[in-house]
């Protein structure tokens, strides 16, 4: 994949997360810097930030149970360390950190 096509593809993702959380009725803050970095603040100041790591290939997660590194896998984002999909893991961390459930993709 080159670094334009990782580029769209990872900007197509953070969108769709961010209209995910748009859509869901829980008080949250979206603060979008550029195209690769999407921050996102809970209710009670929790934070979540998602990142394109272009030269690596990657979609980063930095929550407050840790931090997982995502790699395209026939079509999907699949953590590095434990083979969980991106939208499993975003849905169980804003699940607990905001204690809503969000459906994401």
């Amino acid at each position: 994949m080159t670094e334009t096509e990782f580029m769209a593809l990872s900007r197509q993702v953070l969108d769709r997360i961010e209209e995910a959380l748009d859509a869901a009725d829980i008080d949250v803050d979206l603060d979008r810097k550029g195209d690769g970095i999407l921050e996102v603040e809970f209710a009670g100041g929790s934070k979540l930030v998602i990142n394109s790591q272009t030269p690596m290939r990657q979609i980063w997660v930095a929550a407050r149970s840790g931090g997982f590194h995502f790699a395209p896998q026939d079509e999907r984002w699949v953590d590095t360390r434990s083979g969980e999909l991106l939208q499993a893991l975003l849905a169980r961390v804003t699940l607990e950190q905001s204690g809503a459930a969000v459906r994401f993709g």
